[in-house]
This record gives structure tokens, C-alpha cells and sequence, in this order.
């Protein structure tokens, strides 16, 4: 909750609330294709809608996606955002293919502050890394559970945090749900 001053600015020092969904794209197919332009199996292409469906239950709704280049999170994006309510703007973006965890956190500072719930579709091992990375607490048992499972294809975690994505650094954030498709 931010704190407003009788003028109705901001106080300083107050800090926004915010969410960041990690998705892990849907499950790929092994191909003669480079890794870049691999396409989703048939599992990936039945698990991509049921994701969706269920970030559509989280009631979140994103004021951006980021989404990796390659094949197979265009695909999982493209058949997960027709099950939300509102499809958010869009940024197809080269640095989240093969980021490290730094930059990964390098790419999230540059988030606008407009910004309230941001939806990241990459890959492994980045996903789960910034998953557990970020969170310095978690609801019941979702930390341990989501390190248990490895974070499996079309797995997301939402983790809340406040303040700027300028300050979002390890530990900041709070685990508050975490789904996998086959559990």
C-alpha cells in the first residue's frame, strides 16, 4: 500500500506494491531444429491452455508480458493468453533466451514503474532460479514444493514484492503461489 500525502503525492520513501509471474514455457519437442526454433510437443500444446486457464483463476491482471523469442515460448504464449481476460501489452524479447539469473534481475530493472504485475514466459534453469531467488519468504510450503519439483514445463510462481523494479534484487519477495501442470 503506498502512503499519500494531503497534497495526494506520493510520500517518499513509500513503496508500490507489485507481481511477477514466472512462467515456464510448455513442454518442446526434440527436433533436427536448432534450440532456438524448437516448436511445443502435443503434451506442451494440451499443457499451454490449461496454464493459461490457470493464471486466468489467479485474477491477476498483467500490465506487460515479456516472452523469449524462441519458438517454443512464442507458441506457450500464444495459446496461454487466450484464456486470460485482458491480454497484456507484449514484448518479444532476444535477452530472456539462455539469460543468466543476473541477467535475468538486469532485464527486470529495466521494467517501467507503471508496471503493477508483470508475466515473464522463459526457460529453465532461469525460471526457477529467479523464482527461488527473489524469494526471501513463501506461503505454507510453496518454496520447498517448488524447489522439490525442479519447476516443470508450463509451471509458473507469483511472487510479490514492493517497491521499484529498479530495486528488485535477491530476497525481496514473498513466494505467494506456485502451479505446475501434473502434480
Amino acid at each position: 500500500m503506498s502512503v499519500v500525502t494531503p497534497s495526494g503525492g506520493k510520500a517518499p520513501g513509500s513503496s508500490e506494491s507489485r507481481r511477477i509471474v514466472l512462467l515456464r514455457h510448455a513442454k518442446a519437442d526434440w527436433s533436427d531444429e536448432s534450440d532456438h526454433d524448437r516448436p511445443l510437443a502435443d503434451r506442451g500444446r494440451h499443457d499451454a491452455p490449461v496454464a493459461g486457464r490457470r493464471l486466468a483463476e489467479t485474477g491477476i491482471v498483467f500490465d506487460l508480458a515479456l516472452c523469449s523469442t524462441a519458438t517454443r515460448t512464442r507458441e506457450t504464449w500464444k495459446l496461454a493468453v487466450h484464456e486470460l481476460p485482458t491480454r497484456p501489452r507484449t514484448v518479444y524479447e532476444d535477452r530472456l533466451y539462455e539469460a543468466s539469473l543476473g541477467e535475468i534481475i538486469a532485464l527486470l530493472n529495466e521494467t517501467p514503474d507503471e508496471v503493477s504485475d508483470l508475466l515473464v514466459i522463459g526457460h529453465n534453469p532461469g525460471m526457477h532460479a529467479l523464482a527461488d531467488a527473489l524469494a526471501g519468504e513463501s506461503e505454507g510450503d510453496l518454496l520447498p514444493r517448488m524447489n522439490r519439483s525442479g519447476f516443470p514445463t508450463s509451471a509458473f510462481a507469483v511472487v510479490q514484492f514492493s517497491g521499484s523494479w529498479k530495486g528488485l534484487e535477491h530476497g525481496v519477495g514473498r513466494l505467494s503461489d506456485y502451479w505446475t501442470p501434473h502434480e
